[in-house]
């Protein structure tokens, strides 16, 4: 076996055949300084829908982004064909920074999250009243997702003329979440959409609830040029809804102020092992200073937390404490509790 010394020179060393002819792998990554901006507007089967300056763009993830996914809302950058033309394919190569998350786990046991949505600034929460029931855990779950991901929380309350909203209202009250109620009446003459689109000037704002509630309804009144699929009907027996809606999608709004409406996909269940209880009282801005004399890893939900004593002393209302406590607990119980 031949052995080489320290000044081998390199035609000495034999180098193995590349049999497709083409250049080696190489660590060395382009820069893409023409790269264009862009958001997503969808996401399908790997194939990224996005929009570019006017123009809609199909687009695929750079190999080179690894396992980083790009999602609804992503300012993203692309480059390749950006004439948004039949067959053509462009790439992203960047994903930006995300300014808020919208995240869910399967369940509460399911240790992978996944982003729903990016950069949106609000949550709007859609519940129906009745047909189906509304689910309050189902609400807290999502309040609790919208809090820990940086999005402001909008409660959308349908079908009032079915049954009346003061229950619900109350037990969100001390929260201050601004609510919108609307009647299905209302929904047919367009004024329900007149009613939400006052809190939805320029500003995105993802809609989410379970299947049934009007949801997709409610996002073809505020878009009707890009209406979704066909709205579905509530199953008599099990009383829930049939989704309608199979992945998200950003819609622009019909307004001066540029702003967006995300919908999502109807849920059934809300995981939330993502969530990090230390940052739920974040969204507790009355409650934080109550927080300094709290045992270390305190969960604010124990015997020697300080709030109570915080409280006691008349610095908040206790109904604040409360709700911030309901919510810290919907992360140990199911939906249907």
């Amino acid at each position: 076996m031949r052995r080489y010394g320290k000044h081998t020179d390199e035609d000495d060393i034999r180098q193995r055949p590349n049999p497709k002819g083409n250049r080696p792998r190489t660590n060395i990554r382009p820069k893409h300084e023409d790269a264009a901006e862009g958001m997503v507007l969808t996401v399908d089967r790997g194939r990224l829908t996005c929009l570019v300056d006017d123009r809609v763009v199909m687009a695929m993830k750079a190999r080179e982004l690894g396992r980083k996914a790009a999602v609804v809302g992503d300012r993203v950058q692309l480059v390749g064909d950006l004439s948004g033309k039949k067959d053509t394919l462009a790439r992203i190569v960047r994903i930006g920074e995300r300014r808020s998350v919208l995240r869910r786990t399967a369940d509460d046991d399911d240790p992978f999250e996944r982003v729903v949505v990016a950069n949106a600034d609000q949550l709007a929460i859609v519940t129906a009243l009745a047909d189906p029931e509304p689910r309050p855990r189902l609400i807290d779950r999502c309040l609790v997702a919208a809090y820990d991901g940086g999005l402001e929380p909008l409660l959308v309350l349908t079908k009032s003329d079915l049954a009346p909203p003061d229950e619900l209202l109350e037990l969100y009250g001390a929260l201050g979440v601004p609510h919108v109620v609307t009647t299905r009446d209302e929904f047919v003459d367009g004024v329900a959409a007149q009613r939400v689109h006052e809190h939805l000037r320029g500003r995105t704002t993802a809609f989410v609830g379970h299947s049934g509630v009007g949801k997709t309804t409610l996002v073809n009144a505020l878009v009707p040029a890009d209406r979704r699929r066909t709205t579905g009907v509530v199953n008599a027996v099990t009383g829930r809804g049939r989704h309608t809606t199979t992945s998200a999608l950003a819609l622009p709004l019909n307004d001066e102020e540029g702003g967006w409406v995300i919908d999502t996909p109807g849920v059934r269940s809300f995981g939330l092992n993502h969530v990090d209880p230390s940052r739920v009282i974040l969204a507790f801005p009355d409650l934080v200073p109550g927080t300094e004399n709290c045992p270390r890893a305190c969960s604010h939900d124990e015997p020697d937390c300080a709030l109570d004593a915080y409280v006691a002393e008349g610095h908040a209302d206790p109904a604040r404490l409360y709700s911030l406590r309901r919510l810290l607990a919907t992360r140990e119980r199911r939906e249907g509790d």
